[in-house]
């Protein structure tokens, strides 16, 4: 057979990658601002994918698996709807009442493509949305305090650019490593009432697009000691990013914004007796607690914004438990389901102030998805999950600023992908 030409591949890559960075929005259903799971395979079983073939997207989680993916092309459209509020009781200075932010429909695009070059070996590119957040609130609560513009929010953006080479070592191990570029973007507006409290107070907020790159690495193994079992391990090393120099009175390390590490572990068992059914656990950690503007705490505003040890989120390493199941219903329908389901985000619920820019509060996600293959080269595949409703309480501890504050987000995500094969 006749092996389709690999520049007009990498060509339509090209034009693909050209538009997934025009397009790139917030993340998709999120485990803090991380996405859960990239592709839509991994998005119907609620992010799993370590252990488990989830075509070139799936190799953002498990480089290892480029062996099992072979030639193939992923493209992807996924329509996100978070629902993000807060309330503020009490009285002044922060003014009481509940907030709700705009901008309830994101769409992130995402592609791979993956080509073997020998029998034991594959290399791949892929393009998709790490993780982000958007708020835009019509109201702002912090006017009280002397200023505060409209709207109020913060806007972070991040994509990634990873190149994938797995091998096959034996039959039964499977490496993988992916060099990775990270852009990410952010800007903030309605924060004038933090500017006393910045060691730079006119780079705090309003001052449009900010823009920031760096690079990781990410690493895989798939091991499969059986035929029934195959165990799966990564690791993403932390990524350190360029700082945002015009939010360098805003964030912690005068604007720094790292991307965090994440290490995940998983197995698949896929029974000899019935083998058109696979099911999936796994277990992820991510380190948000090694970033100082994510972690560093703002339960008492004690040093200033932008400093070294400034405020930052309040934000602690994420526990992430996934559980799902793939079932081939037939030669051309294979249908998928999972759970998955994070530990709390905050140190302490004293640290919900700034977190009104960034409610990440959602823990558990419920996922159904299917493909169906039109073609022996084409397959269509759609996925939904969503993201129960989750309130976090607390109050600040700064003198003047501890009147109780609520935060909610619940979500909402549909993702429908095509996949070439040759």
């Amino acid at each position: 057979m006749k092996t389709p030409n690999k520049s007009s591949h990498l060509a339509l890559l090209a034009a693909a990658t050209v538009g997934t960075a025009i397009l790139a929005g917030p993340a998709a259903a999120t485990n803090g601002y991380f996405s859960n799971g990239y592709g839509n395979e991994s998005k119907a079983m609620a992010g799993s994918g370590v252990a488990v073939n989830n075509g070139t997207l799936g190799l953002a989680q498990n480089p290892a698996m480029g062996t099992e993916v072979g030639n193939r092309a992923d493209a992807c459209l996924t329509f996100f709807s978070p629902d993000r509020s807060f309330t503020i009781g009490g009285a002044a200075p922060l003014t009481p009442g509940t907030y709700k932010s705009r901008n309830s429909l994101f769409l992130i695009p995402c592609v791979g493509a993956n080509w073997q070059l020998k029998d034991n070996s594959t290399i791949g590119v892929s393009i998709f949305g790490n993780g982000g957040m958007n708020t835009e609130y019509g109201a702002n609560p912090f006017a009280g305090l002397g200023a505060g513009s409209v709207p109020l929010g913060v806007n972070l953006e991040q994509l990634f650019i990873a190149v994938n080479y797995s091998f096959d070592v034996s039959e039964s191990l499977s490496l993988g490593i992916a060099p990775t570029f990270a852009v990410q973007r952010f800007s903030a507006t309605g924060l004038e009432a933090f500017a006393g409290f910045s060691s730079n107070p006119a780079r705090v907020t309003n001052q449009g697009d900010d823009w920031s790159t760096g690079f990781g690495v990410n690493l895989g193994l798939a091991w499969r000691p059986t035929s029934e079992w195959t165990i799966g391990a990564s690791y993403r090393t932390k990524m350190s990013m360029g700082k945002f120099d015009r939010y360098a009175g805003l964030y912690a390390e005068q604007g720094g914004f790292d991307i965090p590490a994440t290490a995940t572990v998983g197995a698949a068992y896929t029974p000899a007796s019935n083998p058109a059914l696979t099911v999936t656990a796994e277990y992820q950690r991510i380190f948000y607690g090694d970033v100082a503007s994510i972690a560093n705490s703002n339960a008492i505003l004690g040093t200033p914004l932008g400093a070294a040890n400034g405020p930052g989120f309040g934000w602690t390493d994420m526990n992430v438990f996934r559980i799902a199941g793939i079932y081939r219903a037939s030669p051309r329908l294979t249908l998928r389901g999972g759970l998955s389901y994070a530990s709390d985000f905050l140190k302490s619920t004293n640290e919900v102030l700034f977190n009104v820019l960034a409610p990440a509060t959602p823990k558990l996600h419920a996922s159904i998805g299917a493909s169906y293959q039109i073609s022996d080269k084409m397959e269509l595949t759609g996925a939904f999950t969503h993201v129960f409703n989750n309130t976090v309480s607390g109050n600040n501890l700064t003198p003047g600023f501890g009147q109780p504050v609520s935060l909610r987000m619940d979500q909402n995500e549909l993702s429908v992908g095509l996949s070439y094969k040759w």
